[in-house]
């Protein structure tokens, strides 16, 4: 299947996903925005789990605790994640907590991304060389795995049936490595209602940003006259033009229309103009009635009041070859994370971390004077507030992820920050989501509260950045061994090769 199964639960329930690694190398799946309450072993990124080899299979088991809303999967090592691999994730409501919109005909899951015509081998081999490290960008987008209906080349494009005066919800996701997009359809409005887990307020929409690792259900009502109209998703900080076969086109088709779509595909928000991208991310704000997440109320009651640590995190591209492995990377803080043989998790609970990582080494809120390669750990206390200020300075949107956790986003500006900016912080009604995007040239703030001890991949969602260096680690510990905090390592806990003993 192209893309992966559908993984549809609800609250609270059981997930086992027994993965049979059937290529010829290591794999490991994560589950971006799955939050894996108090049990990072199955989160599924190198720095919590051995990698599945091939010809074997692993189970995950892991608990939708808390959550609601729409996700993905993808695979997390190896730069596989450009090769598909990808699914969708819906968390349901427990029938007894209520939705707030009406439910709707019908759901559609939509996985749009970029694609490269070369396999993800050919371009993992070619990231030593600076063009493809910082420069050659994907060659189209794919909508569900299929091309767009203005290439000429294919008979197969994405479509959607629906009946007039009906409502329907769709989930969509941008599974893609490198390009966030503007997303519309054909004389239809949106209505956003939820983001990665966290219902928003009810804003209509003719246009939507989704940067990349990110997720939104918008609802469409079909008020139209029956016929077929376009659904795209063009790439931000583009040139190409609506016939372009870059674009991502579908169809949203009535289910009596004997019309074909007429006219060109439509126009969104223009992909140069950030500041109309950074009002719409501004005007998203949480709703949070009947919300699943922790600390709500806290935060909106006593949010003038945390004394949060501060983490000051800068990205930057390491063009200088000399003396670091002779490659081109991606840098946080001029440190570009370089992944031990033995995952941290395990090093953490059987060697207290000892000959794999020092925790702290890196500052995390000044940069290196030289740019390096390290093991990049952070300590995250326990049941403590973290305000985490990300700043670009690359020439292309980038998104950042914190596994284990939801964002509080709580500001956008250009330029450096400086804490008078945080007067102008949203700490009445944030968005909650697991991944936010950091416009070049401009900063982004979050809060995040460390309620979930573990072992927690902080990191660039564009693919060449993470695999290039751009992520670490936050360290959330709690010594007392009691279940009830944090679990212990599954009985089907994965070994490396380095790794032969519960001794590491």
């Amino acid at each position: 299947m192209f893309p992966g199964p559908l993984i549809n639960c609800s609250t609270d329930d059981m997930i086992h996903v027994n993965v049979f690694n059937k290529m010829d190398e290591p794999l490991l799946f994560t589950w971006n925005g799955i939050q894996q309450r108090l049990n990072s072993w199955q989160d599924g990124v190198s720095g919590t789990n051995c990698p599945i080899q091939p010809g074997t299979n692993w189970t995950y088991v892991f608990q939708t605790k808390d959550q609601i809303g729409s996700f993905f999967y993808f695979p997390s090592i190896n730069f596989q994640k450009a090769g598909g691999g990808f699914g969708p994730i819906r968390i349901n409501n427990r029938i007894a907590i209520n939705v707030p919109f009406p439910k709707p005909e019908a759901e559609f899951d939509l996985l749009i991304g970029d694609w490269y015509q070369e396999s993800y081998k050919e371009i993992r081999s070619k990231m030593k060389k600076m063009q493809w490290a910082y420069f050659n960008p994907p060659d189209w987008m794919l909508m569900n795995g299929k091309v767009s209906l203005m290439n000429p080349n294919t008979t197969e494009h994405e479509s959607f049936t629906v009946t007039k005066g009906k409502t329907y919800r769709f989930r969509i996701s941008n599974v893609g490595t490198a390009w966030s997009f503007n997303f519309r359809i054909q004389n239809h409005r949106m209505v956003l209602v939820e983001t990665e887990g966290s219902y928003t307020n009810k804003i209509k929409l003719d246009s939507l940003d989704v940067h990349v690792g990110q997720s939104y259900s918008v609802l469409v009502t079909a008020d139209k006259n029956p016929a077929d109209y376009y659904i795209v998703a063009s790439p931000k900080l583009s040139h190409a033009d609506a016939n372009s076969s870059i674009y991502g086109v579908a169809v949203l088709h009535y289910d009596n229309s004997t019309t074909p779509p007429i006219g060109i595909p439509p126009k969104g928000l223009d992909p140069f103009n950030l500041q109309l991208s950074i009002d719409q991310a501004k005007d998203i704000r949480g709703c949070f009635v009947n919300s699943y997440h922790r600390n709500t109320r806290n935060i909106l009651t006593y949010f003038s009041e945390i004394n949060a640590t501060f983490t000051y995190l800068r990205s930057k591209v390491m063009r200088s070859l000399a003396g670091i492995d002779g490659a081109p990377l991606y840098t946080v803080n001029n440190v570009s994370y370089l992944t031990p043989e033995t995952p941290l998790k395990l090093a953490d609970k059987f060697a207290n971390g000892s000959g794999v990582y020092e925790l702290d080494k890196f500052p995390v809120n000044a940069s290196n004077v030289d740019a390096i390669r390290g093991v990049f750990v952070a300590t995250g206390i326990h049941r403590g507030w973290i305000e985490i200020v990300l700043k670009n300075e690359l020439e292309v949107i980038d998104s950042w992820h914190l596994d284990g956790f939801g964002f509080y986003t709580v500001g956008y500006g250009i330029g450096d920050w400086n804490p008078q900016l945080r007067s102008r912080y949203n700490l009445y009604d944030p968005v909650v989501r697991s991944t936010v995007q950091v416009y070049p040239g401009a900063w982004t703030a979050v809060y995040a509260y460390l309620d979930n001890p573990g072992m927690w991949n902080l990191r660039s969602q564009l693919l060449k950045n993470w695999h290039l260096g751009q992520e670490l680690y936050v360290r959330v510990y709690d010594a007392d061994p009691n279940p009830n905090k944090e679990r212990p390592p599954p009985e089907n806990l994965l070994l490396c090769d380095g790794c032969q003993s519960s001794n590491i």
